[in-house]
């Protein structure tokens, strides 16, 4: 199978973050950046399915910055063939742009799947895989935790509120997958080095400028500082008033 794979280059959700000067976007300064968690079930799910057809490729893309270019040799580590990366200066906040952007360099692929992750956990638009299916006039699956390919059929399986829901679907597709799809492999040493041999090509990209703008980042405001009413059965009482008369959540 000839799978594409689209990934992004998210924060680490454990580094801190500041926002930059001109109010607007982060301060990347000694920010760890990662393969966003929800597109490794998605490089994933392609090696698995590399290896069981026994042939093909795993083609990854990314549209970012030039440092994007760790993120693609993270998923060329776990295993994939060859890497993309759109060059540009940054990743619009119109995730249409992005969309037109990978679906214009994915249309003559030829891929018999293109998976992303569900979504970027820096967003949560949960936008572009659905976009970019549409541009390429491809039937679409969103949010996957089981998938059947047999022949030109696929079979999918979303966890919805109360139950699971069960899509069936034309192959080529385009999927998102979600948590409990798989468990990604981490990359050994041997992939790591590999990886470093692997092609990964630049193809710098013009964008349009979108019909979304940032207005202004604003952190959350700080929490009041908590009290302690007691300890033991004795406290219940003023606990309760407090949360009834103070907190009002009562």
């Amino acid at each position: 199978m000839n799978i594409a794979v689209c990934i992004k280059r998210v924060p680490d959700s454990e580094t801190r973050v500041k926002i930059a000067s001109n109010g607007k976007s982060l301060d990347e300064a000694g920010v760890k950046f990662v393969l966003n968690p929800y597109d490794e079930f998605a490089v994933e799910e392609a090696l698995q399915r590399k290896e069981k057809a026994g042939a093909g490729e795993v083609a990854v893309f990314c549209l970012g910055p030039a440092a994007a270019q760790e993120t693609i040799r993270t998923a060329l580590a776990m295993g994939a063939d060859r890497g993309v990366l759109l060059q540009t200066d940054a990743v619009p906040v119109d995730g249409f742009v992005t969309a037109q952007a990978l679906a214009a360099e994915l249309k003559s692929g030829g891929w018999d799947l293109i998976l992303f992750g569900k979504m970027a956990i820096d967003d949560y638009n949960q936008q572009v895989g659905p976009m970019v299916a549409e541009l390429l006039g491809l039937p679409c699956v969103t949010a996957v935790a089981h998938l059947d390919i047999d022949g030109q059929k696929g079979v999918a399986e979303r966890e919805i509120e109360g139950g699971i829901e069960v899509v069936e679907f034309p192959v080529p597709a385009v999927i998102t997958a979600d948590k409990g799809l798989n468990e990604p492999r981490y990359p050994a040493l041997k992939g790591i080095m590999a990886a470093k041999k692997k092609p990964l090509e630049l193809k710098p990209v013009q964008l349009g400028a979108g019909a979304i703008e940032v207005v202004a980042l604003t952190p959350p405001p700080e929490r009041k500082e908590g009290k302690i009413v007691g300890e033991g059965p004795g406290a219940v009482a003023e606990l309760v008033r407090l949360l009834r008369e103070e907190a009002k959540v009562l």
